[in-house]
């Protein structure tokens, strides 16, 4: 069997990874845009609590993979592993739906949204490691096209998380805390496309180099593995409880992935069978891992510390509101985009481009309905949306991004210094907002497009380190630990996005009314007392800045040790 190629030279076998991962992050992302504000505003929670159970959440979302990639390699091989990671996240959000559906009724609302949590958890771990892996199997490890495909589908990833805050945050984010539960259900939809289109098409696209099937079964299901996958869901419930349960303060989350990045390159180094380049290639991957801590511990902000800054000190009001025409004509222009462009990209059939025509006037019309139904109109945007920002700037910007580099070829910067720029960027980009609150009244909200500008420039810093690590961690991992790797560099997200809830519920409360600001506490972080908005920025210019000079500084030494592979 031929791999067939699109109008791009790239085989079929990415569009339906394209496909499935970017459904799959319409349901993540459009959680994420209304988690936090769900928490502060239906249940009732208080910044800083809210701040460490997102951290605590997206930590383990990012954890769970090495589970994941350890089974995938060992047992189910990659295309079992999706398809039940796919459907425990269904599961999850159908259970963030009831959860919102019960907000009156507290204690059970947050029973069932543990579990909600725990089940997007561990499927997370199974589908993410795997899908992204399946990309790099496409291609040989020479392949000059890997960086390019990787950005492609990094595209697909940020397709569905421009898409989701607007569709999710537009019936969610309402100001009524009884609709959340719409936006929870908008999500658990999105999973169940992305299941589906991924088991519908998989047999016929998902193909190598070479014409062979990929990520198939590697060994039979054992007892064993069904001992993990169980006491994986168990051990979950117990870490997102562990606080309640115990009424401690102490952050077992935090040291238990802190563990685990440190003791995984010991698992994976002591195997007698690495060679010595296979050996410092693998250790770049974990030195890079390293960097990528600090990077996405300043940049997933966006989802925490960003969105409650978003919804409390910025000036978010639109002269002439935002009414249910609007928002309709809106998603309508973007399927409308996505679908001509993968028309021309994937050279899709007539019958594809219907099943993307038909969920798009699905999704239309039930916008339409719950505008009419609402009497939907936004005075001021909704703090959710801004979560669409950076997507949006990836849809336009990751094929040029892709064409630079291609253009480059050979006289292109190495990898580690691609990461540099990107952690450059993202210390950057906090300088504009510490510019942009510094000497201002706390009463006082800025303008929207401090906030834009963040992530405008956060997002090309982006660009220039994830899709990159993605296509680094293929290239580099001999193809036997290729989903151990991956799960492993997922590690590094995963402690990142727990510092990032930790270093979030730092930010300075906010005087509201009623409240006496000399009866406000602040946190501090190494004896520093973070009092205003100013100085919790500036943690985030330190944080990003020295990693990236550190980094430059290394580069040199780490594209050595990677030989030949750039």
């Amino acid at each position: 069997m031929s791999t067939t190629t699109a109008n791009s030279g790239h085989p079929r076998g990415l569009f339906l990874l394209f496909f499935t991962e970017m459904w799959e992050r319409f349901s993540y992302y459009g959680m994420r845009a209304i988690f936090i504000l769900f928490l502060v505003k239906a249940l009732g929670l208080a910044n800083a609590e809210a701040s460490q159970i997102y951290g605590s959440y997206t930590g383990l979302v990012y954890l769970t993979p090495l589970l994941g990639g350890y089974l995938a390699d060992k047992y189910w091989g990659n295309r079992k592993s999706i398809f039940l990671g796919g459907t425990l996240m269904a599961i999850g959000q159908f259970l963030m739906f009831v959860s919102a559906s019960l907000i009156e009724q507290q204690a059970l609302a947050m029973t069932i949204m543990w579990g909600g949590l725990t089940a997007l958890i561990v499927g997370n771990g199974f589908f993410k490691p795997n899908i992204s892996t399946m990309v790099g199997q496409l291609y040989s490890k020479e392949d000059i096209r890997v960086d390019g495909a990787f950005t492609i589908f990094y595209m697909g990833i940020n397709l569905g998380a421009f898409f989701s805050p607007l569709v999710c945050g537009t019936l969610g984010d309402t100001g009524n805390v009884h609709d959340f539960k719409w936006g929870f259900l908008a999500a658990c939809i999105g999973m169940v496309i992305s299941v589906i289109s991924f088991e519908m098409l998989k047999n016929k696209h998902l193909h190598g180099p070479d014409g062979e099937q990929v990520g198939t079964k590697v060994q039979k299901d054992d007892i064993k593995v069904l001992g993990l996958v169980l006491g994986a869901i168990a051990l979950v419930f117990f870490l997102m409880n562990f606080k309640t349960m115990f009424k401690t303060d102490f952050d077992i989350i935090l040291w238990l992935i802190a563990l685990s990045f440190i003791g995984s390159p010991l698992v994976i180094l002591t195997d007698k069978s690495i060679t010595k380049v296979e050996r410092e290639r693998i250790i770049v991957i974990f030195i890079l891992a390293f960097f990528v801590i600090f990077f996405w511990s300043a940049f997933e902000q966006a989802g925490a510390s960003l969105t409650l800054f978003a919804e409390q000190n910025v000036n978010r009001e639109v002269a002439f509101g935002i009414n249910k025409w609007v928002i309709v004509i809106a998603v309508s222009a973007f399927i409308l985009y996505l679908s001509k462009f993968l028309e021309w990209f994937f050279e899709w059939k007539k019958d594809i481009h219907y099943v993307i025509g038909i969920i798009g006037t699905i999704l239309m019309v039930i916008l339409g309905l719950f505008g009419f139904v609402n009497n939907l109109h936004f005075d001021s945007i909704p703090a959710s949306w801004f979560q669409s920002v950076n997507p949006m700037v990836i849809v336009i910007f990751a094929p040029i991004m892709s064409w630079v580099w291609s253009k480059m070829g050979s006289s292109q910067p190495s990898s580690p210094t691609k990461m540099a720029f990107g952690l450059l960027l993202v210390c950057l980009g906090y300088v504009l907002i510490a510019v942009g609150v510094k000497g201002i009244d706390p009463t006082v909200k800025i303008s929207l497009m401090w906030l834009v500008g963040l992530y405008f420039i956060h997002t090309i810093g982006e660009l220039c380190l994830s899709p990159i690590g993605l296509a680094m961690v293929s290239k580099l991992s001999p193809i036997r630990f290729s989903s151990l790797l991956m799960g492993t560099w997922f590690l590094a997200n995963a402690l990142a996005n727990k510092l990032a809830g930790t270093l979030s519920a730092l930010i300075p409360p906010t005087a509201g009314e009623g409240v006496d600001p000399a009866s406000l506490t602040y946190k501090s972080i190494l004896g520093f007392q973070i009092t205003n908005l100013y100085e919790f920025f500036i943690v985030f210019i330190v944080l990003a800045g020295v990693a990236s000079v550190v980094l430059f500084v290394m580069s040199k030494f780490l594209q050595k040790k990677m030989h030949g592979i750039n």
